[in-house]
């Protein structure tokens, strides 16, 4: 009998724990954080959480193998850091840069279509990843790459500096 007695008073204990103490999250992105430039004309926008939360999680699991803290492996010369990303040709300091990137990337000067050595909407049959990958997960990619400047400071592609 003191066997079911503890165990109900344990069980008490746990469930009264969970009703009073309210949730911690590990980080809370204030809105000056989500906004982000939408486009070159200086137009910004709100990322909702959620979105903010699944460009983190798609970035993982699409981008990072490559691009892991905002670094690019095959050239640590240009990362994704927004002073590269603001000079490259067109300019992909913004969401819709970014997301024309992904759709179809080209070299740094914007000369040359590189879709068949970067993954992209426009190569899927040659990168799996990038095969489902809708409009909306390409916007949430996007926010997340330009957030992290504010998040990481100079870590974000910083380099083997900081990795």
């Amino acid at each position: 009998m003191p066997e079911k007695n503890t165990w109900q008073f344990f069980t008490i204990l746990a469930l009264t724990f969970t009703l009073t103490v309210s949730p911690i999250y590990a980080i809370e992105l204030d809105e000056a954080t989500r906004t982000v430039p939408l486009e070159e004309s200086g137009r910004t926008i709100l990322l909702t959480p959620e979105q903010a939360k699944r460009g983190k999680r798609l970035f993982n699991n699409s981008c990072a193998q490559c691009h892991n803290g905002g670094v690019t492996k095959t050239n640590p010369n240009i990362g994704l850091e927004l002073e590269s990303l603001k000079l490259a040709t067109p300019a992909r300091d913004n969401i819709n840069g970014l997301i024309d990137y992904m759709k179809d990337p080209t070299s740094y000067d914007g000369a040359t279509s590189i879709a068949e050595l970067h993954p992209s909407i426009k190569s899927a049959e040659i990168f799996p990843k990038m095969r489902n990958l809708t409009n909306e997960d390409l916007f949430a990619i996007a926010g997340h790459i330009l957030m992290q400047p504010k998040i990481g400071a100079e870590k974000w592609g910083g380099g083997k500096i900081y990795y």
